[in-house]
Order: C-alpha cells, then sequence, then structure tokens
C-alpha cells in the first residue's frame, strides 16, 4: 500500500500483521466458546452428558489451537540474544 512515512497512515498499521491477528481471532474464539460452554452447563439438567463432554472437547481443543498458533508465533518472530 506503500504508506510508510504517509500523513493519512493509522498508527495501528505498524504493529498489526497477520500473526497478531490470528491470536486476536483465536482469543476471540475462546471467549465465544466460554460464553457457549458456560451456557450448557448451566442447563447441564437438560443435556445428555455425551454433549456435555465434546462441548468441553471443543472448547479444550480451541484453547490449544491457540496457544499453539501463540508459541509458533512466538517461535517465527523471537530473536536470538546477541553474542558479547
Amino acid at each position: 500500500m506503500h504508506l510508510e512515512n504517509h500523513p493519512d497512515q493509522p498508527e495501528w498499521l505498524s504493529h498489526v500483521n497477520a500473526s497478531v491477528l490470528k491470536v486476536k481471532l483465536a482469543t476471540a474464539i475462546i471467549g465465544i466458546s466460554s460464553i457457549h460452554l458456560l451456557k450448557t452447563f448451566n442447563n447441564a439438567a437438560n443435556y445428555d452428558v455425551m454433549v456435555l463432554m465434546w462441548h468441553t472437547i471443543n472448547h479444550v481443543f480451541f484453547l490449544l489451537s491457540a496457544m499453539a498458533i501463540a508459541l509458533t508465533d512466538r517461535l517465527m518472530t523471537h530473536t536470538a540474544p546477541a553474542e558479547h
């Protein structure tokens, strides 16, 4: 987009990239999943045990996926320490 040093360049554009957006999206999905899981457990008497189990497994999967994305991002952007 050639926005470097352009007066109309948004401030946030310098620190937002695809990796940051992936982590933010994963966090949003976890938030939505948490609310859905809480709603499910509040009405646990109306659900079968298998439904409760699969909702919990899906939520754990979202958590593990987000942690893997964040770890991968950290490993990809981590710089080696400078040698003295």
